[in-house]
């Protein structure tokens, strides 16, 4: 097959659309060499690696191809001869011209204006896609997001397939990593809808009784306000992945308290470095952590203060959790998502013959 995937979300530097969007073409390419994949977007893709199968798309070549969504990437799907192309965020093309997929990563958009203060396009347009079947075909990332949207947008259950994502390779436990003084961790976009003001009165309660640090690990967004400096609190900012598996290996927790979640990757990749760790007890959350992490109710402060103080008074009785976190993630792989991802494509192909 030549298989087309949007390239846009490769235009930021972090967050879980990116990595989705990375790691599974990265894992297409390798399971499926017979296959060839284009990285598309309205100006020309830079691959993020190199391999035989994979090439990147020019952009718009002229002022008609400039309306991406509905004539650029008709001229790129002609020249390249597409047989499907992966909206990786929320898209596809306004004219079903050839089978298209989407992958819905999650319904924050609609649930919270708050939590993305710049969605509008997303708000409006995807709704629209999904009632006027332009996606041949839906991919979400937990059944807990399958439910939700076919609920929502009253969309065929045949239609909407959950893919669960998985963790890179290169996180795993790094022997060695404690640190002094200890801290907690949190990783992922600084952003209204990841609760962070919670895992700093955690952790500022915590440190009256224990000499702890809080590392904050993530871009923050713009419609996300700065955080004053104070001592033990360190804002590590965007942070190169490969250093990512010795944070998470060596802190004494890592914290998730997310109001919401399509999958949660952060918890999946901080459960395959071993790590203890304490999330909200989000739908998607305990569909991906099962009894790999400590889930409790972001509305209920006293818990969490619990499961940390234990954390930082008696370690050996966290083993048990990081050994299960351990063994829960080793259910996950890229490899698997691509699988699922390709026979996805192979159905979207035969629904749009019919």
């Amino acid at each position: 097959m030549k298989i087309a995937l949007d390239a846009t979300p490769l235009t930021v530097p972090s967050g879980g659309v990116r990595r989705y969007t990375e790691e599974l073409t990265r894992a297409l390419c390798d399971s499926f060499p017979g296959d060839r994949f284009w990285l598309l977007s309205d100006h020309k893709a830079v691959l993020p690696f190199a391999r035989a199968n994979l090439y990147a798309g020019q952009g718009a070549r002229n002022m008609l191809e400039r309306r991406w969504w509905s004539w650029g990437l008709q001229g790129e799907f002609s020249r390249l001869g597409i047989d499907v192309f992966h909206g990786t965020d929320f898209s596809v093309p306004y004219l079903p011209l050839r089978p298209s997929v989407m992958t819905l990563h999650d319904l924050s958009p609609w649930l919270d204006p708050a939590w993305h203060a710049e969605a509008d396009r997303v708000r409006n347009r995807t709704p629209m896609l999904l009632r006027l079947g332009l996606a041949t075909m839906v991919i979400t990332p937990s059944e807990a997001i399958r439910r939700a949207a076919i609920d929502r947008f009253h969309l065929q259950r045949d239609r909407v397939m959950a893919v669960p994502l998985a963790a890179a390779a290169c996180f795993r436990p790094t022997p060695g990593a404690e640190r002094s003084p200890p801290y907690l961790l949190y990783v992922g976009t600084l952003e209204p809808r990841k609760n962070i003001g919670l895992i700093l009165d955690l952790w500022r309660e915590l440190r009256r009784d224990h000499p702890i640090d809080l590392v904050l690990v993530g871009r923050r967004r713009a419609d996300f306000p700065e955080i004053p400096a104070e001592p033990g609190l360190r804002l590590a900012g965007l942070t190169p992945e490969e250093d990512l598996p010795a944070l998470y290996s060596g802190a004494v927790a890592c914290l998730y308290p997310s109001y919401y979640e399509g999958f949660g990757l952060p918890v999946l990749e901080a459960m395959q470095c071993g790590a203890l760790v304490i999330a909200s007890r989000d739908p998607a959350i305990l569909e991906v952590a099962g009894d790999g992490a400590i889930l409790l109710d972001v509305r209920d402060h006293g818990p969490w203060m619990e499961a940390l103080r234990l954390a930082v008074t008696q370690p050996e009785k966290m083993r048990p959790h990081r050994a299960r976190a351990l063994t829960r993630a080793e259910e996950f792989s890229w490899t698997n998502t691509a699988r699922l991802t390709r026979a996805i494509y192979e159905h979207a192909v035969q629904r749009f013959r019919k």
